[in-house]
């Protein structure tokens, strides 16, 4: 099963779904932004829109963009709002975001699955204006070590969602040929994680 098959089969219950890596990612997500405010933000992968609502109360704008119309169509329905917009793109090809545009870039949980981070990395910094940030939140090359991908469940079948295999010093790398700046690197466990390898990894880059 493709990615994109994967996520609109996946949609009709990822939110009820026990997902821990979710649920790590917007309590982070929450509490990294929560004081903070945006002008025009660029989502990246909303999914069903855990973290768009907040998005939505920082800033003046939110433009959020999945691939897989079954996840836009949950996050439509979950968050009605004046300054969001849904596009429905493959983040693997030219965003439709204008240049310099945009003063946040969040991206979650979504590079697992896109092959190519050079790519990324190029869009982010044509879509930033400078000074602007770039943050990404993903699950931990750790996990991935030990075979951790997102999957879901029907019945007695489980479906595994393709995923690439990224380092940390792939992103740093991507990040440095596109003129983008660490500015802070963090890694995260659920409270559930107790003796295990971090589930997250995220961070926070900037344009100069």
């Amino acid at each position: 099963m493709d990615i994109e098959t994967a996520y609109n089969d996946w949609s009709s219950t990822y939110d009820q779904d026990r997902n821990l890596t979710r649920d790590l990612d917007q309590q982070v997500t929450r509490a990294a932004f929560r004081n903070q405010r945006y002008n025009n933000t660029l989502e990246l992968g909303c999914g069903t829109g855990k973290n768009t609502e907040l998005l939505s109360n920082i800033s003046k704008t939110v433009h959020a963009l999945d691939f897989s119309e079954g996840m836009i169509q949950q996050a439509r329905q979950k968050l009605v709002s004046e300054n969001v917009r849904f596009t429905r793109t493959d983040l693997t090809r030219p965003w439709p975001a204008e240049d310099a545009g945009h003063d946040l870039i969040i991206c979650n949980l979504v590079l697992e699955h896109i092959e190519d981070l050079s790519f990324i990395f190029s869009e982010a910094f044509r879509c930033l204006q400078k000074y602007g940030w770039f943050y990404v939140s993903e699950l931990h090359p750790f996990r991935q070590y030990q075979g951790g991908k997102a999957r879901f469940q029907r019945g007695e079948s489980v479906t595994e969602v393709a995923a690439y295999m990224h380092h940390i010093s792939q992103f740093l790398q991507a990040a440095t040929s596109h003129q983008l700046k660490l500015e802070s690197f963090n890694e995260h466990w659920h409270q559930d994680d107790e003796g295990k390898p971090p589930r997250l990894a995220t961070f926070l880059f900037k344009k100069q």
